[in-house]
């Protein structure tokens, strides 16, 4: 019975369709929930995923997962942000009340992994011609506004230009908290990272953070190379053209990397990144491979080497807490988000932003909204 707000936004309706921009029905925010006007989202690979197939999501669905924006309009109880506020987006939005998040892992929140693509309360606040449409991530960002529960929005310390803040959203923290939350990378290791994409460049950057000694990034995309090299990267390896497990135990003297992170998402990619790990390496899986796929690996060698093989899901990062570190590196020059966002869209460019991620288009792309 409340407000609908009437929103242009891009719609997966099919599995293997192009996004269709449409026109759709947005419901004003409820309990715990704000509205957002959105400002800036960022063309991430894992939307690529549900639009392939490779991972399953409730359709239809509004994509977009990575963003920012300011707080236009909050809903009944809302104690955590307010109108006027610039924020950045969390996908996954903690409850506050499972047994996760008060272990301390809010990026892994029970009840929003149990809710999926729905709101907190299992219903949608999408419509379009009398279906309901899910938010991915309780986000769903490739739209003008968004309504997205409070926990899902993060204030920030001070403004950052909206594109910039979107990567926080999703890239940053994944691939900075990898680094220093999850592998909690020592000073003067050795480093290898597999898949220079977006998130792979902040490991990059995490590691430096971290002050590793070698930081090699593996990629099969000479360019994506030397472009790594701009975020701390020491060392490459073109994996199109010699074994980058060999290269990088050549590398690292013969011992292998004391720290490895897969950052492209595939069985093969994953296992690579086991093999080229010395003796305690630490193994850090943060691509997220097609549903389904399985790594092998040798169980003899886990053991009698002593190797770490860990998941680490949005850097294993507390959103509410790290964000705002993150805006800090960024604003004291630490983190070069200024060189990673090199392409801007309209929302209408969408499908041509994610053909330029197909095609293998260096650094990160951003849609912006006006």
């Amino acid at each position: 019975g409340g407000n609908i707000l009437k929103v242009k936004a891009a719609v997966l309706w099919e599995v293997g369709q192009p996004l269709d921009i449409c026109e759709v029905d947005l419901d004003e925010p409820k309990v715990g929930e704000v509205l957002v006007k959105v400002g800036s989202a960022g063309i991430c690979r894992s939307d690529r995923h549900f639009m392939h197939g490779d991972a399953p999501i409730a359709i239809p669905v509004v994509l977009g997962h990575e963003g920012a924006g300011t707080v236009v309009q909050t809903g009944p109880g809302v104690t955590l942000a307010q109108e006027g506020d610039q924020v950045i987006l969390s996908f996954v939005p903690a409850c506050g009340r499972c047994r996760s998040c008060l272990e301390g892992h809010s990026n892994l929140c029970d009840l929003h992994g149990a809710t999926g693509a729905n709101m907190f309360d299992g219903t949608t606040r999408l419509h379009a011609d009398g279906k309901d449409i899910h938010h991915m991530g309780k986000v769903a960002c490739f739209a003008e506004y968004a309504v997205i529960p409070e926990t899902g929005v993060v204030p920030m310390t001070s403004p950052v230009p909206m594109d910039k803040a979107a990567m926080i959203g999703c890239s940053v923290t994944t691939g900075v908290g990898a680094a220093l939350y999850s592998a909690e990378i020592k000073a003067g290791s050795t480093v290898a990272v597999i898949g220079c994409g977006g998130v792979g460049l902040n490991v990059i950057m995490g590691a430096a953070l971290a002050s590793a000694g070698q930081i090699i990034a593996v990629d099969i995309r000479e360019a994506q190379l030397e472009f790594a090299m701009r975020f701390g990267a020491t060392h490459t390896v073109n994996a199109a053209d010699q074994d980058p497990v060999r290269q990088v135990r050549e590398l690292t003297g013969g011992r292998g990397a004391d720290y490895t992170f897969e950052v492209f998402g595939s069985a093969d990619t994953t296992k690579a990144a086991y093999d080229m790990a010395g003796k305690r390496g630490v193994v850090t899986v943060v691509g997220i491979a097609p549903w389904g796929q399985e790594a092998s690996i040798n169980a003899v060698d886990l053991v009698r080497n002593e190797k770490t093989l860990r998941g680490s899901y949005y850097g294993s990062a507390r959103s509410r807490t790290d964000m705002p570190v993150m805006v800090d590196l960024y604003q004291s020059g630490k983190l070069n988000l200024d060189d990673l966002v090199v392409r801007h869209y309209t929302l209408d460019q969408v499908n041509e932003a994610y053909a330029d991620l197909d095609r293998g288009e260096i650094g990160r792309g951003a849609i912006m909204f006006d």
